[in-house]
């Protein structure tokens, strides 16, 4: 019926199913959260805690603490002023009440750069 030895279909059944677990495996492992999600989780970038993000319906929030979130490639044409700013706002202006994501390690450079991805498209 199969022109093939038993060894070699013993093989391709092993090799199906560890192709199969993998992808299971792979489908378990948690998902690095994107710019959005980072932005607005209280325990990372946490944005939401203190400025507006008018463009962006899914940012609900009331506060009036810093400046809404808009225009940010206006305000900031060089994006690597505004990772500067999110990396520790204190270099630009010594009174701000803004944390320095960077400088403390609340988020690493690959989280900080999806932040200021997600906000500069804003």
């Amino acid at each position: 019926m199969y022109p093939f030895p038993t060894s070699i279909r013993a093989a391709g059944a092993c090799l199906i199913l560890l192709v199969g677990f993998a992808q299971a495996v792979r489908a378990d492992a948690p998902k690095a959260p994107t710019g959005q999600e980072l932005a607005f989780d209280n325990r990372m970038g946490n944005c939401l805690a203190c400025h507006a993000i008018p463009g962006d319906a899914k940012a609900v929030t009331s506060t009036n603490i810093a400046p809404p979130l808009i225009s940010m490639k206006e305000r900031f044409p060089d994006r690597t002023k505004l990772y500067a700013q999110v990396w520790d706002a204190s270099k630009a202006n010594a009174d701000t009440l803004m944390p320095p994501f960077g400088k403390h390690k609340i988020l690493n450079d690959d989280e900080i750069n999806k932040v200021v991805d997600y906000i500069y498209g804003l």
